[in-house]
């Protein structure tokens, strides 16, 4: 698939027009908006518009709470975790936000080899507990090129190792890397990826290009925005989306995402399985940072997922520990479905137990630095059940096969039985005492609701659990 051969799907113009038609939405059409939502139907761009141009802070109370109604109908009350794995700092492009952009040299420069990528998953499956990773690869030709992924991918399958009951392992690895070709696509699929993640930055053609040098890889704009096309064709079952909030236009980007997910749902029936909200963040040496115009506050950010929880309600929602504690926790309320934790952004940081924030080895500086245990206990307090579920991926609930149980309400079924089952696994494993005894009234909350909500099932789901206590691992429904 040649770039000059594609024409793009996102039209500047278009896109500020949709905006300004919809700049005074009715109360009317704002509860119209609403109910279809609850519906778990895509929205339009003109409906995505009106709430983006609401103004009545009264009304945006009750989407968020709308936007959390939506998220648990659709996939229960549990967070998903998981831990990101830097590979690589090296790279060739010269974005102006990045620190990990070829002039800057104020960056200690590590490619991990596959030895130290063992020792990094021994760490995170072995010590923290977490089951799932998102790999984040730089590009650079010599360290980022498709035989060093796959070889990656199938290191970090092969670690188990020892805990006190049992094995841990990781279940499933996504991937965040440079657009790929179809070719190398399909080995990325038969590695046994996860969800395939790469982020637009920003929408805007003109911006695009002002912030990506000329002639760098990432200077091509269609290439990237027809990565998850690629992505679909080449037979990945589940691509990650998003922009990088504070390089443009906020309201912009909202309707660009939606337009990305209606386009990619009606060429391959299935839309983007997450949509993440990373915002600009310091990092060391980079003070395009502070200058840029196009800030997104603390409270338009809650604002954007909860908009992108109703226009896309099918999707999963990340936030990670780019922002603050008391942030995240607001935003689980939004819609959010995973989050990390524990999570080290250094290359080799966590089998070397670098200190969290080392900015000459980091991308941009964390701004959560919580453990794996403190975030369940954070969320068991607010009634939420961690799940560390990877089920879907061995019993082919992917792609657009999830896309119709999500809609009928079937998933969250799956959902909560596999976060109780994944849950009892880590805390039997890794929990302290204190956590044992915290935690422990959710899960028997969790399982009456199963008894009395799901009682067909209960009987397995207890059979599962019991047989678990006794040291088996990775049962799932």
């Amino acid at each position: 698939m040649k770039t000059t051969q594609l024409k793009t799907f996102i039209d500047p113009q278009k896109i500020w027009d949709v905006i300004e038609k919809n700049k005074n939405p009715s109360k009317k059409q704002i509860e119209d908006i609403i109910e279809k939502s609850k519906s778990v139907k895509t929205l339009t761009p003109n409906e995505v518009a009106c709430l983006i141009n609401l103004k009545d802070e009264d009304f945006w109370q009750e989407i968020f709470k709308v936007a959390l109604e939506i998220k648990k109908k659709v996939y229960d009350n549990r967070i998903v975790v998981f831990a990101p794995l830097y590979l690589s700092n090296y790279c060739v492009n010269k974005c102006v936000y990045c620190g990990f952009r070829s002039t800057n040299k104020n960056v200690v420069r590590k490619n991990l080899t596959l030895e130290e990528v063992k020792n990094e998953t021994e760490t995170l499956a072995g010590k923290t507990g977490h089951k799932r990773l998102i790999a984040v690869f730089s590009e650079h030709p010599q360290y980022s090129n498709i035989e060093y992924i796959t070889d990656v991918l199938n290191t970090i399958y092969s670690v188990k190792i020892k805990t006190k009951n049992s094995y841990a392992s990781i279940r499933r690895v996504n991937v965040n890397c440079a657009p790929l070709s179809i070719e190398e696509l399909k080995l990325l699929k038969q590695s046994g990826i996860g969800t395939y993640q790469v982020f637009q930055e920003t929408y805007h053609p003109k911006m695009y290009q002002k912030l990506h040098s000329k002639g760098t890889p990432k200077s091509d704009y269609l290439w990237r925005l027809y990565c998850m096309h690629r992505a679909l064709e080449a037979g990945v079952d589940d691509v990650g989306i998003g922009v990088l909030y504070g390089l443009y236009d906020w309201r912009f980007e909202v309707i660009s995402l939606v337009f990305h997910a209606i386009e990619l749902e009606e060429r391959f029936g299935v839309g983007p399985h997450t949509v993440s909200f990373p915002r600009l963040e310091p990092a060391i040496n980079t003070p395009f940072v502070e200058k840029t115009p196009y800030k997104v506050s603390d409270e338009i950010l809650k604002k954007i997922i909860a908009i992108i929880r109703l226009a896309i309600p099918y999707t999963g929602m990340i936030i990670t520990a780019r922002e603050k504690k008391e942030f995240r926790n607001e935003a689980i309320n939004l819609g959010i479905t995973q989050t990390d934790a524990s999570s080290k952004i250094g290359v080799g940081a966590y089998s070397k137990n670098f200190e969290q924030q080392t900015p000459e080895i980091q991308q941009f500086i964390l701004s959560d630095t919580r453990s794996l245990e403190e975030l369940v206990r954070d969320l068991a307090d607010k009634g939420y059940i961690t799940s560390f579920c990877t089920a879907g991926y061995r019993c082919g609930r992917t792609g657009d096969k999830i896309l119709s149980l999500i809609k009928c309400g079937k998933e969250a079924i799956f959902c909560k039985l596999n976060a109780i089952l994944t849950f009892k696994e880590w805390v039997d494993d890794f929990a302290s005492e204190e956590t044992k005894m915290k935690v422990q009234p959710l899960i028997e909350k969790e399982l009456k609701e199963v008894k009395t909500k799901i009682p067909n099932l209960y009987p397995l789901l207890i059979d599962y659990y019991e047989r678990i206590s006794k040291g088996e691992r990775d049962l799932y429904f």
